[in-house]
């Protein structure tokens, strides 16, 4: 039995900027951490009694035969990626639901791989995981993903992510004074606006108009080392929140399905009740809100917004981890 737990993450500055197809011409880089909130993957070699050979269990219980006949994509690709022929049992569950802009599908995949490589006896570096996951997304499932999410769930921690046009990429830990972190961290707030998507869909419709918006992904990237150098002086921190609210005015302005009246009104309220700023999270269409709002107006906040769902969280700095290992030699290869 093993059992992989890979964190969530919030991303604050230079989404869009990870799409192969804005960084293989321009670069790009994005700030974001990783919280206290995970995906679980539960795998282990299936017993040979059984009808079914391969037994997948999230939202719907899958007991199949072959490879071929498993529904979901990243458990279909990624058994095959591996070469696992034996019979496995998978079990997903996460803390928060998915398709809520939190990075949850790619925290999936490389939760799975690595649940899966520890199956098969391996231990493999954070950036095989990263990327191997991205390639699973990107160019075999052909989802529309960035980049970014796969780096934050293998590595963890608050973090600054380079991508170069030859498509090497590189991750940077941010270091900053403890208490700022968490003065950063209690300006923080998320809410769940109650709407899920499907966010490769709205990525489509964002990729699709890239060439048209390189000044405003370009502005967005460049609000990256911005927000670092907030972070990293003695600047007020509001700074920071400002700097939220510019960049989601850009971002919403990519497409028009990135917000949607409802998510508008939200946004409305939070800054009439005293947020300095925010963003939605992930691609866009719903999920959750993140707000920056100092400690003294969040009750303010959270009374204007009585009716959605304030989820506290902290930052977290492990990334992917292997939390429980117990391998069966007795079923399938040990590697």
């Amino acid at each position: 039995m093993i059992i992989s737990r890979t964190p969530f993450r919030i991303s604050f500055f230079g989404g869009g900027t990870d799409y192969p197809v804005w960084y293989h011409e321009n670069g790009g880089a994005v700030l974001g951490t990783t919280i206290d909130k995970y995906c679980y993957i539960t795998c282990r070699y299936l017993p040979p009694f059984f009808e079914h050979k391969y037994r997948i269990v999230y939202s719907l219980t899958e007991l199949v035969r072959d490879i071929d006949e498993i529904r979901h994509p990243a458990v279909r690709e990624t058994l095959r990626f591996l070469g696992i022929t034996e019979g496995v049992e998978i079990h997903h569950d996460g803390d928060l639901p998915a398709r809520t802009g939190l990075g949850s599908s790619s925290s999936f995949t490389v939760g799975l791989l690595h649940a899966l490589y520890a199956l098969k006896g391996i231990m493999p570096p954070k950036m095989q995981l990263a990327q191997e996951a991205i390639d699973i997304e990107q160019n075999i499932i052909k989802e529309n993903v960035g980049s970014q999410d796969q780096v934050l769930a293998a590595f963890g921690g608050f973090s600054r992510i380079n991508f170069s046009g030859d498509g090497n990429i590189e991750i940077e830990h941010i270091i900053i004074k403890p208490q700022r972190l968490e003065l950063l961290q209690n300006h923080l707030m998320l809410f769940f606006t109650g709407f899920s998507r499907t966010a490769s869909e709205i990525a489509s419709e964002q990729i699709k108009q890239t060439p048209n918006k390189k000044r405003e992904l370009a502005e967005m990237q460049g609000m990256v080392d911005e927000a670092i150098n907030i972070l990293d002086g003695d600047n007020d921190l509001l700074e920071f929140g400002k700097l939220l609210h510019q960049s989601w005015q850009l971002k919403r302005s990519l497409t028009d399905r990135i917000s949607t009246p409802s998510i508008d009104a939200i946004y409305d309220r939070a800054i009439c009740a005293g947020a300095t700023g925010g963003k939605l999270l992930g691609a866009g269409g719903g999920g959750f809100i993140l707000l920056f709002v100092s400690p003294e107006l969040q009750a303010r906040v959270k009374e204007n917004l009585n009716g959605l769902l304030h989820v506290p969280f902290r930052f977290e700095n492990l990334g992917s981890q292997i939390i429980f290992y117990e391998p069966d030699l007795f079923y399938g290869n040990s590697g």
